[in-house]
């Protein structure tokens, strides 16, 4: 997959630099040289340039990216610009930040494929590591439906999958087990390896250091997580 990232600043940096650690080709691209200098040899490609300059764009050809993620936040104009060219270009999905509502309708207006609000993403999940402090991860994948990441507690501590009654009492599924495996490494030393489960069957114990992996409705959750907090 090939990523051009648009504005270098620290979530624009961030997400440039993690996307190419999980294997994609990224793309990094900003007006400021001093931040594409900083990004060089942690991504694929950084290139300083106007995203304005239509002919600069083709020249570190825009057009064959798979995802394009305008990251501008502080330059709104810039951002529907940068927005706008890249649809001109023909670039097929397009994420923008958006840093108000306003913001928000004029990219989707002229295309914008995504729309991410960082500021209210980020306060929904410092919310929800104060309210669920156990919960490691959270993913949201349709309204009010979520994958999560988390520790079950000492209230399901030594409990095979049916006993916990998860399914149940909460309504909700687990799809994967992830444990710590002791084993000797080659030199006699103890050491831990993670194997995940993602066919666990009701027998399987839920142990102390386990992270259950769940899938199920919001309210369900909030039902859990209350029920984790008072054990």
């Amino acid at each position: 997959m090939i990523v051009a990232v648009i504005g270098l600043g620290t979530f624009g940096a961030k997400t440039a630099v993690s996307l190419y650690n999980k294997g994609a080709e990224v793309v990094a691209i900003d007006l400021d040289e001093v931040l594409v200098e900083k990004i060089k040899d942690k991504v694929t490609h950084a290139v300083a340039l106007n995203v304005k300059d239509e002919r600069a764009l083709r020249s570190v050809n825009i057009s064959d990216v798979d995802v394009a993620m305008v990251a501008i936040g502080d330059n709104i104009e810039m951002s529907i610009m940068a927005v706008a060219m890249l649809r001109k270009l023909g670039v097929g999905r397009v994420i923008a930040r958006a840093t108000s509502d306003i913001h928000e309708h004029i990219l989707h207006e002229i295309g914008a494929s995504e729309i991410i609000k960082v500021e209210e993403e980020m306060g929904e999940i410092m919310a929800s590591k104060i309210v669920a402090p156990h919960v490691l991860q959270r993913y949201n994948f349709a309204a009010g439906y979520s994958i999560v990441e988390l520790k079950m507690g000492r209230r399901f501590e030594g409990k095979t999958l049916v006993e916990s009654k998860i399914r149940q009492n909460y309504n909700l599924n687990i799809v994967a087990l992830q444990k710590k495996i002791p084993y000797i490494t080659e030199d006699g030393k103890p050491a831990y390896k993670t194997e995940i489960n993602d066919s666990p069957m009701p027998m399987d114990v839920i142990e102390p250091d386990d992270i259950v992996v769940l899938v199920g409705n919001e309210k369900n959750f909030n039902r859990l997580f209350d029920d984790l907090a008072e054990a």
